[in-house]
Order: structure tokens, then C-alpha cells, then sequence
């Protein structure tokens, strides 16, 4: 079971009042719902985990219930839309199996607090849903969690023999019409009138949350040669998008509403762990701390020597120190190490020395140190202590240098450094540009999901009726536990997004919703 403690973190403010100013103003009572221009009738989603209501890491039946296509599907009806089925799973615990195997974990909860923090663990449940248990019939819901954009048209993604090595989606699965369906293809064959479409965040989230481990694959064209966490080619993302929409225009469907990619700063997996959560205050590190630059003393000499000071490692006494991560873009000086420290160290510690902290320095403020390193920092890192004793080192000494983030760097997958964020911002700018000109070409309503998720992530946030949230991680109301994924509060606020862009292109007088009637962070 999945467990950790966000020791970091306070949450000791869980109200979100303040001013009555709203964000999404909008007085209902004296608007009669029509849908002007639109055809409601049959109303089609098609995106990946934010289409789908993943949330709290997981896809479960609450979650779907507050999808934003179903929340949007429910204020459709009033306007002579039809009804909105969805792939629902099995039970509101999570997870998946394979013929009984379990392949997906349950949903994230809060199962208590200790020293006032939340302690964040897996729903102690085994799953239900069994992917070989087929959904047929009709369907309005094509979100698939993990989907990206050339997904959608690729046959196969639904085949279930294909699980086991990535080539298909075990969600997919679940609904697809045949073994060589593709998900677009199964969501024209429903006749859709109106359809909305937000797909392209995994095509470069999935880089970013693995911490940069992945490829830049701009300039190649052929996603087959992609791994599951490189950045799509913006020609790529384009052109799959275009076929989606070709295939919606084809079935009928000339109407409807499409978004772009939010900038990935902008949301909690990223923004809230610190780069400085090394403090003298905390118990259990602060004995270290003398120990600890006494031994890194050695090594910060031979940094200066060799031209780079800026890799020296040191903590503070009277300030939260940055933890020590392995920056993969730094010159690996790690035999320039071994050699300087061999008369200081003897050999094998020199050796050692060099093997550790070749690419290292302390974080700086422009990483971002994702959200699932908030469980490891600073705890024993058991595969590099079995590493180490098994090249000899005394297992007291191999102890003092397993601990994450501050004897042991942070693996490349804990940080997005700031030469990694680049091509993250470069691809969502382009995918952005595209995708608003693929709009405009084809006359659909465009929402901007990045100036959104950009308010969401200021300080004053968006707010309604006096409720206001902000993408601050637990307390900011809209985010799920997970990081990633919203919360029934925060796919509201999306849902009304939509809505608005859908009023204002097809002059429909669809009504918002309020996000505060919707569910948020649960607390024991």
C-alpha cells in the first residue's frame, strides 16, 4: 500500500473563504436555457484523464459522476440535449484487474494526520473492475486516462492482448468496439451533433512528471518510435488533432469546443514540494548537519578546483537548505573527483565520491521537485544501499549515503530542472498555437485552458459565491490529492469554461454551474 506523510506541508487552514467577488458570475434565475446555434442532441466527449473525472490517481464512479463533460452534459439537457453515458467503473474504490490480477491501484485518500500534515495512502480495497468484462452499446464518454493525442487514431488501442506490453490502453479496453477499433473511430460511429475535445497534456505531461527522464521527439515524425514518456512532435499533435476533428466533421458533427494545454507550473505535482526542505529546526536532520559539511568539505574543494564552486554542497544552520539532486544536462566529472580525492580518501572512497556526485549540485529555486519525492526526501534509499554494499562498502558507511536529497542525490525522475522545463514550455506553446488555429479553421469554440489554470494558480485564484480556489496542493479546493487530476469542484470550474466558450460562439444561453455544489478534498 501506498502511504506517505506530506511533513512538509501545513494544512492548517481548511476554509476558503473570502470576498464575495465571482469569477464565473452568472445569475441563473433569469436565464431560460436554449441552444441557439448548437445542436445538443447528442453530445460527445473525447479527451484522455481530464475527459474521463480521473482524480485522487485514480478513475472511480463519484469521479465520473463529476467528469466536466458529465457536469456540461446535465446543463445541455436543459437546452434539448440528450442523454450521457459513460464507461462506468465497477465501484468508487479504484483501480483495475486483468482476468483478477490487479493492474491499477485504488484512488489516494487521507487517512489521517500526523504533526498536523495529511498522511496521503491508497484505499485499502482491492479492485473490482475487471477489464475483460466489455461495455457495449451507447456511449458519450470516450476520455481514456492516459490517452495522447495520436492515441486516439491508433488501431489496437483497445486490444487487450496488447495490454502487457503498453501497446494498448487497459481503460481503452473496457469499451472498445473490436480488437483494431480506434477510439475516435468508436465515438463518430455514435452520430455525435456536438462534441468537445481537450487531449494533447500527456503528449508533453508525461515528460515533465517523470522528471525530464524521457525524449524531445521534435523533428520525429513517427510516434511508433516514441517511449511512453517523451514529448510528441508538434506536427505530430497537430496532425492527430486534425484527424479527430476530420472524423467528428465526418460523422456529422461540425459543432463543438476544443482547449488547449495548460502550462504544467501551473498545477501542484510541480509547485509544492520545496527545492529548500532540509531544515535545522526538524529533529532528525539537524544533528547531521556539522557531520554532514564536514564531509562534503573535501569534495567542495575539489569542485573549486576543477572550476565549478557552483556544485558545492553545504547546509545551513539557520535556514532551510536546498536538497541535493542529480542534474543529468552537467558534465559528469566524476573520474576528475575520484582522482583529486585519492590521496585525501584512499581509493575506494574516493572512487566512491566520484561514482555518487559526478552530476550533482544542491536544487535551485527554478526546479520544480515533483510531488511524489514529498516521500522519499530524506528518508534511506534501499536500492542504492544494497548497491553500495555490494561494491564493498561497509553497510554503517553505505547507510550515511542513502539518505535522499541529502547524501544520495535525488534521482533524475524527483526533479524537472530548469534545462528540462524548456522544451516542456517549447512543445505547450506550439501545441497551443496549433490547436487555436485548427479552431479557428474549423469554426470551433476554443477554450483557453492555460490562462485558467494560470489564475487558478495565482495568489487571489478564481473564486465563487465567496468560496475561493486556487491550485494551492490539498487546501486550494480544486486540485485532487494526486496533484494532476481535479476535483469534482475544479472540473466544475472547467465545465463552466466550456460553456462559456460554447455561449459565446454558438449563441446558446447554456446556464454555469456552481463549482461549491460539487465535491472537493475530503477530510477524515
Amino acid at each position: 500500500m501506498k502511504k506517505y506523510i506530506l511533513s512538509l506541508f501545513s494544512v492548517a487552514s481548511l476554509l476558503f473563504l473570502s470576498s464575495c467577488n465571482n469569477d464565473f458570475d452568472q445569475d441563473v434565475t433569469e436565464i431560460k436555457p436554449t441552444s441557439g446555434e448548437a445542436n445538443f442532441s447528442n453530445y460527445i466527449a473525447i479527451g484522455n484523464s481530464l475527459t474521463s473525472g480521473f482524480s485522487n490517481n485514480a478513475l472511480y464512479i463519484d469521479g465520473q459522476n463529476e467528469s466536466f463533460p458529465s457536469i456540461i452534459a446535465k446543463q445541455l439537457q436543459k437546452a434539448g440535449g440528450g442523454d450521457f453515458i459513460q464507461p462506468m467503473m465497477d465501484d468508487n474504490n479504484g483501480g483495475l484487474l486483468l482476468a483478477g490480477v490487479p493492474i491499477q491501484g485504488t484512488k489516494l485518500y487521507i487517512s489521517g494526520f500526523a504533526d498536523g500534515s495529511p498522511i496521503i495512502a491508497n484505499v485499502e480495497a482491492n479492485p473490482t473492475t475487471d477489464i475483460t468484462k466489455k461495455i457495449t452499446g451507447k456511449l458519450n464518454n470516450f476520455g481514456v486516462p492516459g490517452a495522447k493525442s495520436f492515441h486516439l487514431l491508433a488501431p489496437g488501442y483497445g486490444n487487450i492482448a496488447g495490454v502487457a506490453t503498453g501497446q494498448a490502453n487497459p481503460y481503452y479496453v473496457r469499451f472498445s468496439s473490436s480488437d483494431t477499433s480506434t477510439v475516435i473511430g468508436d465515438a463518430a460511429a455514435q452520430s455525435p451533433t456536438f462534441y468537445t475535445l481537450w487531449i494533447g497534456n500527456n503528449d508533453v505531461l508525461s515528460y515533465a512528471s517523470g522528471g525530464g527522464v524521457g525524449k524531445d521527439q521534435k523533428g520525429n515524425v513517427d510516434p511508433s518510435t516514441y517511449g511512453s514518456e517523451d514529448i510528441t512532435d508538434p506536427t505530430v499533435l497537430g496532425a492527430s488533432i486534425k484527424g479527430i476533428i476530420d472524423a467528428m466533421v465526418a460523422a456529422g458533427a461540425t459543432q463543438g469546443v476544443i482547449a488547449n494545454i495548460p502550462d504544467v507550473s501551473a498545477i501542484p505535482y510541480f509547485t509544492t514540494v520545496p527545492y529548500q526542505p532540509l531544515s535545522p529546526t526538524n529533529p532528525a536532520f539537524a544533528p547531521m548537519i556539522p557531520l554532514l559539511n564536514e564531509t562534503f568539505g573535501a569534495l567542495n574543494q575539489v569542485f573549486a578546483a576543477l572550476g565549478v564552486p557552483e556544485r558545492s554542497i553545504s547546509f545551513a544552520n539557520d535556514a532551510a537548505s536546498a536538497v541535493v539532486i542529480k542534474d543529468k544536462n552537467l558534465t559528469d566529472i566524476g573520474p576528475q573527483i575520484t582522482q583529486a580525492l585519492t590521496p585525501i580518501l584512499g581509493l575506494q572512497q574516493a572512487t566512491l565520491f566520484g561514482l555518487l556526485y559526478g552530476q550533482v549540485r544542491q536544487a535551485k529555486a527554478s526546479d520544480f521537485i515533483v510531488l511524489t519525492a514529498s516521500s522519499i526526501i530524506g528518508q534511506p534509499n534501499q536500492e542504492a544501499l544494497q548497491m553500495l554494499v555490494s561494491l564493498g562498502v561497509p553497510t554503517e558507511q553505505a547507510a550515511q549515503l542513502s539518505i535522499n536529497g541529502v547524501t544520495y542525490p535525488l534521482e533524475d525522475k524527483y526533479v524537472l530542472t530548469q534545462k528540462e522545463q524548456e522544451p516542456v514550455n517549447d512543445a505547450v506553446n506550439a501545441y497551443n498555437q496549433i490547436i487555436a488555429q485548427l479552431a479557428n479553421q474549423y469554426g470551433l469554440a476554443l477554450v483557453d485552458a492555460n490562462t485558467m489554470m494560470e489564475e487558478l494558480g495565482s495568489q487571489s485564484g478564481l473564486s465563487w459565491n465567496g468560496v475561493n480556489y486556487t491550485a494551492k496542493f490539498v487546501t486550494g479546493g480544486a486540485f485532487s490529492l494526486d496533484g494532476v487530476h481535479l476535483t469534482g469542484r475544479g472540473y466544475a470550474i472547467v465545465a463552466n469554461e466550456f460553456i462559456k466558450a460554447m455561449n459565446d460562439k454558438y449563441k446558446s444561453t447554456v446556464t454555469q454551474v456552481n463549482p461549491n455544489d460539487y465535491s472537493g478534498v475530503k477530510f477524515p
